[in-house]
């Protein structure tokens, strides 16, 4: 039963992670108020990131930011690393 509480986590911060990255690149089209950096960035670490690597591929956004391209696929690496290691331990 915790399990289904970690997988409904996971996949909710990563709609949210994923839908923020859109609502981002629209924003940035229109020029309107745009959702800071960190905030992102932060939503990666907490277990979005694959939502945000999805959103960055799909609306094309934050990819010319070195530490988008280096730190999202960095933070994904670790987190993977981290649930083979937690599952091989059970």
């Amino acid at each position: 039963m915790q399990s289904a509480y970690i997988h409904l986590y996971l996949i909710m911060i990563n709609v949210i992670t994923f839908a923020l990255y859109g609502l981002d690149k629209w924003r940035a089209m229109t020029r309107q108020w745009r959702v800071r950096e960190k905030k992102l960035i932060i939503l990666a670490l907490i277990g979005g990131s694959i939502g945000a690597m999805i959103g960055m591929t799909v609306f094309q956004h934050k990819t010319r930011k070195w530490y988008f391209r280096l730190g999202i696929p960095l933070i994904l690496g670790i987190q993977v690393s981290l649930v083979l290691c937690f599952y091989d331990m059970m």
